[in-house]
């Protein structure tokens, strides 16, 4: 546990750019005090003291405005950053190096049993107010616009934008993890994008339509001539 805790404040410090000190990180950082009452209430819930598991969670929950199940499983390196109304639940795992912003929910549809939560892999970044909802996977590397509400599966290196979400990829390697990556502005719009392939395929259209056109109308003029 105390490896993590190292682990956890050196991520933090070196994908922040306003963290200037491992110390401020750890006496000043609500989402790290977040992960750090997180990982004592897992450790009395693994060891099946599930009240006290609870009460530690909802201490941390009322002092930094994040709630993390002690059920849930969370690798190393997650950078919570700003934090408050976040929302992880029981059967929710994260991976390594994850970034998530304020507003997140990593949620359950209310229909399903045992595992209800979702998988998020390494690396992935998930924007301000997003929703990812259901027991399914978000792959490795992948990004989560601000506000989208994810219902589906997220592949590897995707980008999901939208409500509900829609997947875009960006071409970018499986191997380019975005943990370093925390822009939340410069996303693909997909509806932009839907729309640029329709006028170029209407442009297309009526570039044949008016050829033609013009072959028509040569035809009837060497008609008329004879």
């Amino acid at each position: 546990m105390f490896k993590n805790i190292r682990y956890d404040i050196k991520a933090i410090k070196e994908r922040d750019p306003a963290a200037r000190s491992g110390f401020e990180v750890f006496f000043l950082y609500s989402g790290f005090h977040a992960v750090l009452y997180y990982r004592v209430a897992n450790f009395f819930y693994r060891h099946h003291m599930k009240f006290i598991a609870r009460w530690v969670s909802q201490t941390g929950r009322f002092f930094t405005g994040v709630e993390i199940h002690p059920g849930a499983t969370i690798g190393r390196g997650l950078m919570i950053d700003h934090g408050m109304g976040v929302v992880i639940g029981e059967t929710a795992i994260v991976g390594d190096n994850c970034t998530i912003y304020q507003g997140v929910t990593l949620g359950g549809t209310g229909k399903d049993t045992g595992k209800r939560h979702p998988t998020i892999g390494n690396n992935v970044m998930i924007g301000s107010g997003a929703k990812v909802l259901g027991p399914f996977t978000v792959g490795d590397n992948a990004k989560i616009a601000a506000g989208a509400v994810v219902l589906d599966a997220v592949p590897e290196g995707a980008t999901a934008v939208g409500v509900p979400a829609r997947m875009i990829y960006t071409g970018k390697p499986k191997t380019d993890a975005p943990k370093n990556d925390l822009d939340q502005i410069h996303i693909p719009d997909p509806v932009s994008q839907e729309l640029c392939k329709m006028y170029m395929r209407i442009e297309a259209l009526e570039k044949q339509l008016a050829e033609k056109n013009n072959k028509d109308n040569n035809s009837t003029a060497e008609s008329d001539n004879k």
